[in-house]
């Protein structure tokens, strides 16, 4: 996920016709995705400081079992290594995925290698790792990789999916881990690759990427990391389309580089608003009309429609090759405390808008979208 400090600027240039229009008939023709997930980072901090949700009835309920009860299938949950507040940490995701395991859903592990956010516009060292090169970081990679899903596999939930870093366009771990140096780069994500492998017997390995539309550069950086023996099994992608472009351009992506790599295909991420208002008092970071994609408004249902056609591209892919899409965050609503910034309790959320809870913590019809795996409703 990127902030509106590094994208926001020339979104509106990039919208474009929604999915419907430019691929006819492809939400028609969709069918249940095997991975109808959420990304519930945020989601024990945000109970800590007192959120809560309810159905779409209104009845309070645990937000894990109102996602599962929808069809939600799959949980993601980023890792840090030593952030500010204490959170995304090994004891947290811990915590998270057993009420995940109770729910029935599968886990996908996010590596970001960071005490921060890593994204295509800022790859941090872990502060504890600020002086290792060569060998002694990628040993720290394969340590820090091994604990968390050797601690997850003995408390028996073990991960089914691992991200060897977050939206490595530009690499990880920087300056060591930088695309101007794949050879470097390639070490790193092998070192963690081979760690989730022997920790986690039967884990799919994925390499995840941002900017899920644009075919040359993933074929670019998927070719470095084919010619330099990185492992792995999925290819994962970043995709809003208020940033990236048309649906059309993620489907033809999608299908390209699952043919090109034969390699499965997963979109990581994804979002749309249901409203352009703040909870609190920090703006949004999507919140003009003019950066909403045509076809989609900032409504309840046009947030649905953008799951329904967003994963009907992803179920189109040739060969069933298509696994499904994680909807990011949909439980980080606006929770004084719990805000972008994990060194700041005073930072606030510029996400509420894009949750699927709404004001009041009520369900929001994009989760039963979300849980059916984009088969319309006829």
């Amino acid at each position: 996920m990127r902030r509106r400090t590094a994208l926001r600027l020339g979104a509106a240039a990039l919208a474009a016709p929604a999915l419907a229009a430019a691929v006819p008939g492809a939400a028609a023709a969709a069918p249940r995705l095997r991975i109808r997930g959420a990304d519930l980072s945020c989601l024990a901090k945000s109970e800590d400081l007192g959120g809560t949700y309810r159905r779409a009835d209104g009845r309070r309920d645990d937000p894990v079992r109102i996602l599962a009860g929808a069809g939600v299938n799959w949980g993601r949950l980023k890792v840090w290594v030593d952030p500010a507040d204490g959170y995304n940490t090994t004891p947290h995701v811990l915590r998270t995925a057993r009420r995940m395991h109770r729910a029935g859903m599968r886990l996908l592990v996010d590596f970001h290698y960071s005490d921060t956010w890593a994204d295509p516009g800022k790859q941090y060292k872990p502060a504890a790792w600020e002086n290792l090169h060569g060998a002694a970081l990628e040993r720290a990679v394969r340590d820090h990789t091994a604990g968390v899903l050797g601690a997850l596999r003995a408390q028996g939930t073990p991960a089914a999916m691992v991200q060897i870093g977050n939206e490595t366009n530009a690499g990880m771990l920087w300056p060591d881990g930088s695309t101007d140096d794949w050879p470097r780069l390639a070490a790193l994500l092998t070192a963690g690759a081979e760690a989730a492998y022997a920790a986690s017997p039967g884990v799919r390995v994925a390499l995840h990427l941002a900017e899920g539309g644009r075919n040359a550069e993933t074929r670019w950086w998927f070719d470095n990391a084919v010619a330099h023996g990185v492992p792995f099994d999925v290819i994962a992608l970043s995709f809003y389309g208020y940033w990236h472009g048309p649906l059309a351009d993620l489907r033809a992506n999608l299908d390209d580089v699952s043919a090109r790599y034969r390699r499965d295909v997963v979109v990581a991420e994804t979002a749309y608003p249901f409203r352009l208002d703040s909870a609190d008092f920090l703006e949004n970071i999507v919140d003009l009309p003019s950066e909403l994609v045509p076809g989609y408004p900032a409504t309840p249902d046009g947030q649905a429609a953008w799951v329904r056609d967003a994963a009907a591209a992803v179920a189109a892919v040739p060969g069933g090759r298509g696994l499904g899409l994680f909807y990011w965050e949909p439980a980080w609503t606006a929770v004084p405390g719990n805000g972008w910034d994990p060194a700041d309790p005073a930072s606030g959320n510029g996400w509420e808008n894009q949750a699927l809870f709404d004001y009041d913590g009520r369900a929001l019809p994009a989760l039963e979208a979300l849980g059916r795996g984009f088969t319309p409703v006829r």
